[in-house]
């Protein structure tokens, strides 16, 4: 990230999740504007150069002290993307995305944290529906026990917000593109480079998107607005790619040229009659997920990357 050193303020940061995708960039960043922050992590690093307090979020170990002096919480860390359905890794969902969120909220109130700034999905809100972009308004049936957990959390937390002085702000990422992204994404990349991914037809389908650096100035926008207590934001980049799209910019990237022919839709049909899986698969793959970041904008929030400014190195 390209980011401009800034004189040391009196602000006070705190963060959960800053070894992740996200949360990394989200360091970065802020330690460009302050000396002051201190990291909750699991396990202690002798080398890091910032201040770490152990918290471990799915054995619910929380020091109470762990915000004194703290005047923003930045609350990035939960568990997501794991496709086991045993009740075992559902109670981690719960643990961590629900329980550990509230409890860290809590004891961030009675340290008397001004601003607590809580990084959620747009899976919360429900699954897209087809030529709809969904707004905060459009709250829907939460997608799969990952959207119910961060749903859940949501409403907690604005509980919470409703009995203290602490202001508490909700940022909803659109599916989230920059280095060292994982997931699908990611193996899109490497199917494309290795060849083996097929050619997706041009179904017009819309998906929203954001930079993870774009994601970072809206999460610190949203900290600093006096215009954010007790609201929820979806943040884009305010481009509609379609699947295909996607695929011809990894094409672009790994230096492959882009092929004049596409396996036909209706063979990604008949293939989804083969399970619920693999119709699942095929439904993120093909589907729409398109949001509206209107609400973000009203801040001020101009995104700055579109897929199509990545380079090779953003997915290696």
């Amino acid at each position: 990230m390209n980011t401009v050193k800034h004189t040391s303020t009196n602000e006070f940061f705190a963060i959960t999740g800053s070894s992740g995708f996200i949360g990394s960039r989200l360091l970065t960043c802020l330690s460009n504007e302050s000396d002051n922050i201190r990291l909750l992590v699991r396990s202690i690093d002798a080398s890091s150069q910032y201040e770490q307090v152990k918290c471990d979020l799915e054995s619910s170990y929380m020091p109470t002290d762990c915000f004194s002096g703290v005047s923003t919480v930045f609350h990035l860390a939960g568990f997501a993307h794991d496709m086991r359905t045993s009740k075992n890794v559902e109670s981690i969902y719960q643990r961590v995305n629900v329980d550990a969120t509230i409890r860290l909220a809590e004891i961030a109130a009675k340290a008397g944290v001004k601003k607590f700034v809580f990084v959620s999905s747009v899976k919360a809100g429900g699954g897209a529906f087809p030529e709809v972009c969904l707004s905060e308004n459009d709250q829907g049936n939460p997608e799969g026990i990952y959207g119910r957990t961060k749903r859940e959390a949501e409403l907690k937390l604005l509980e919470i917000n409703e009995k203290n002085d602490m202001e508490v702000s909700i940022i909803r990422p659109s599916l989230v593109y920059g280095p060292s992204v994982k997931g699908n994404l990611q193996t899109m990349f490497s199917g494309v480079k290795a060849g083996w991914f097929p050619p997706l037809p041009e179904t017009g389908n819309k998906r929203s998107m954001i930079h993870v650096d774009d994601l970072v100035r809206a999460i610190v926008i949203i900290a600093r607005s006096s215009k954010t207590n007790g609201e929820i934001f979806i943040a884009t980049d305010g481009h509609l790619y379609s699947s295909r799209e996607i695929y011809e910019v990894m094409c672009l990237l790994v230096d492959r040229p882009i092929p004049v022919w596409h396996i036909p839709k209706i063979v990604f049909y008949f293939v989804s009659l083969l399970g619920s899986d693999i119709k699942y698969k095929i439904k993120k793959l093909l589907g729409n997920e398109c949001y509206s970041s209107d609400k973000l904008l009203s801040l001020g929030f101009k995104p700055k990357r579109l897929l199509r400014d990545m380079n090779k190195s953003s997915f290696d």
